[in-house]
């Protein structure tokens, strides 16, 4: 999902441990499994900031692995404390919307 000017969340529900929901201004509401959001995060430890290489192994984050906080980072993004002990990622506006894996933004993926 292209994110428009001024968009924010309004609310995130988790649903089951699989799935977190994101309910923006604009009336979308986001999907995203939430290992893949832990495999997507782009903090240092989980990317090299130099060369931008994946050091993650996706094979060492559990496939039951979920959000144990989620807390706001100013009034761009958010912050999620993992249940496999990793803390750090920030996931801007722009990166949530970019990932969402709704039924709408799926189709729109596969179309373009």
């Amino acid at each position: 999902m292209l994110l428009p000017a001024g968009a924010r969340p309004v609310g995130l529900q988790q649903e089951g441990r699989d799935v977190l929901v994101v309910r923006w201004s604009h009336g979308h509401v986001g999907r995203h499994r939430v290992r893949d959001l832990r495999l997507q995060c782009q903090c240092a430890q989980c990317v090299d900031e130099w060369t931008g290489e994946r050091r993650l192994d996706d094979g060492a984050v559990p496939a039951d692995v979920h959000p144990v906080t989620i807390e706001p980072v100013g009034l761009y993004g958010l912050q999620i404390a993992w249940s496999d002990g990793h803390n750090t990622g920030i996931y801007t506006w722009e990166t949530l919307a970019a990932g969402c894996q709704c039924a709408e933004c799926a189709a729109q993926a596969t179309t373009s």
